[in-house]
């Protein structure tokens, strides 16, 4: 599986699987950046990235951490 940008919501759930310790409403949108950039699945340009995108992404893994699924 191959990630970009617009995957946000593959890229929430990749980032929740591999810091499932941090406490979401304490992660920084520097944090989602750097992580994302980490992940061996992500294949993009890490110029096209932006505050909209990555709090996206934020949102996307919030919003799973509200709900409680696995």
């Amino acid at each position: 599986m191959s990630l970009n940008w617009e995957s946000t919501y593959a890229i929430a759930m990749e980032l929740r699987r591999n810091h499932k310790d941090v406490n979401i409403e304490d992660v920084t949108l520097g944090q989602i950046y750097n992580w994302t950039l980490e992940l061996s699945e992500f294949e993009d340009d890490p110029a096209l990235a932006n505050d909209d995108i990555l709090y996206a992404i934020y949102q996307d893994w919030y919003e799973e951490h509200i709900h409680g699924r696995k």
